[in-house]
Parts: structure tokens; sequence; C-alpha cells
């Protein structure tokens, strides 16, 4: 989301408070990042089977993560998603940046779109969310600083 439109997003008080504009930023794209990542069984849209698929998603401050053809799951083996290089991301970013967050499963476009199965939309549809996210996190963070 550009700069601009996340600034308009925000509330003004944001903007005389040091460091709040941040918090949201940071707050909001990394529950973002949890909406992608949560699974249906958790009331989320991800299809969870071997965990290979939330396991592969990385990202970046300079470009997509790109799918990988070769990605697959072992037969019979499971997968566990590690979210410290996400979260290293999110941490080192400033209001300006892009942030880019991409599976690299040989199958992730499969699961979003749909091919021969029902598309999940669990990227596009968290996206969606970001503006009802960052009211969210503004007014949570206004709260704890009894605004």
């Amino acid at each position: 989301m550009a700069a601009l439109s996340f600034s308009a997003a925000v509330a003004q008080w944001a903007d005389k408070v040091g460091g709040a504009v941040e918090a949201i930023f940071k707050e909001a794209t990394h529950e973002v990042v949890e909406e992608m990542q949560k699974p249906i069984e958790q009331g989320g849209r991800m299809r969870v089977d071997t965990g290979f698929l939330r396991a592969s998603l990385l990202a970046s401050s300079t470009s997509m993560p790109a799918i990988n053809a070769s990605a697959n799951p072992v037969a019979g083996g499971t997968y566990a998603a590690d979210f410290g290089q996400i979260e290293a991301v999110i941490v080192g970013a400033d209001i300006g940046d892009t942030l880019y967050f991409g599976y690299t499963a040989s199958y992730a476009g499969h699961r979003e779109y749909g091919a021969k199965q029902p598309a999940d939309g669990f990227v596009r549809l968290a996206a969606q969310n970001w503006p009802l996210i960052v009211d969210r996190r503004a007014s949570e963070l206004k709260a704890r600083l009894g605004l």
C-alpha cells in the first residue's frame, strides 16, 4: 500500500504521537500476514495438509518472492511455518517501504486462484481487509495510550 494511502487511513492523532504511525503500520502488516496464514480450522481461508504452503511464505522489502516450480512437500512430511524471517522484514521496514509477502511453494498460485480446485483466496482477501485492520490497530493503540 502506498505511503500516501496509509497516511490517509491513519487518524490525525497518530501523526502527533511519536512512533504511533510506525507502530500501526507494523502491527497492521503483521496482522495481514497472520490472516493470510490462518488455517480454515482456525477461521481462515488456507487449507493446510502438510503445512508446506504456509512454511513457504517469505517476505522482502525489495521484490516479490518467486514461486519455485520444484518446491513441493516430501511425501509424508510435515512442515512448520517460521515467522522469524517475516517478522525481521516487518521490523526492519520504514513507513515508505513497500513490503512483499509471497509463497514459494510450486502450487501456491493454484491454491490462491484455483486450478482444478476451488480458489482459497487467502492472500487477496487478507489484503482486502487492510483498511479495516489499520483502523482496528489505530483504535487499539489509541486505547493503549489512553487517548
